[in-house]
């Protein structure tokens, strides 16, 4: 079975827009809001485990500001609200962080989108944010000439379980037209492995700062970065095969050899 499909994640894989823009971006906007939080980098960590913007809002508000949230919101549509407004904040200046160019995108990303199409791959943006979140990153961080190599984007609004579910990859997989075992899911961290692996779709891990202790057993392939031909990946999970960046090439192999593991043992025998 033949690879036809690579599907990226956004945050922390394309661009590391969390430590460079999101993190950051919250605490602008508290201050903003006359909000006495300062999200620290552990702090921000451990709310990663929840699937949105606005989920990491209200669980910090439930478990860390209680008493300011009932001051604040005497039911839950006020407070519904009032994390709307907090998030929205937070995005225009995330949005101003894009514009401004401070957040880059990680090594061989720019390389590997354009190496796509030349490979007859398709390419597709799997990500738990809204569309309206990730139009400013894909306008500003890829571009056009980028964007127009990605045939669809789907993004948490579209499916009703955000990842870890792996809802939005069997959404992107029916729109590609492609069957999971076709694809090629990259992703940075145990919870977009993990709706990846669930959807039954090979997986590379680029980890970043935020995700670099992750356990991440399920994943086909873990390095540090995608790498460049002059700028080597570290190997944190190898896949039986030597690789110094991670190219069309290495997405192959990687799915062929896969494919071949999943195999009856009689069906390899005969091969």
């Amino acid at each position: 079975m033949d690879l036809k499909a690579l599907l990226f994640d956004v945050d922390g894989t394309l661009a590391d827009t969390e430590a460079h823009g999101h993190l950051p971006a919250y605490n602008k906007a508290f201050r903003d809001l006359e909000l006495d939080w300062n999200w620290s980098e552990q702090t921000y960590r451990s709310l990663l485990a929840l699937p949105g913007g606005r989920e990491r809002i209200a669980h910090y508000i439930n478990h860390y500001k209680p008493a300011l949230g009932a001051c604040r919101a005497d039911n839950d549509m006020q407070r519904e609200e009032w994390v709307r407004s907090i998030h929205e904040r937070k995005s225009q200046h995330f949005r101003k962080r894009l514009e401004d160019g401070q957040i880059p995108l990680r090594a061989g990303v720019e390389r590997l989108l354009s190496q796509a199409p030349e490979a007859g791959l398709q390419v597709a943006i799997v990500s738990n944010a809204s569309r309206a979140t990730l139009e400013p990153f894909l306008q500003h961080a890829l571009g056009d000439r980028l964007c127009s190599h990605i045939a669809t984007i789907i993004g948490g609004e579209q499916v009703v379980h955000k990842k870890p579910a792996p809802d939005v990859y069997r959404k992107a997989c029916r729109v590609l037209g492609c069957r999971p075992r076709e694809c090629v899911a990259i992703e940075d961290s145990a919870m977009g492995l993990e709706a990846a692996h669930a959807a039954s779709i090979v997986t590379v891990v680029t980890v970043n700062s935020n995700t670099d202790m992750h356990r991440l057993d399920q994943a086909d392939l873990v390095v540090d970065s995608l790498g460049e031909p002059d700028a080597p990946v570290t190997v944190l999970k190898s896949p039986g095969f030597a690789l110094e960046h991670v190219d069309i090439d290495v997405l192959q192999r990687l799915h062929a050899a896969h494919a071949v593991a999943c195999m009856p043992a009689a069906t390899r025998a005969e091969g």
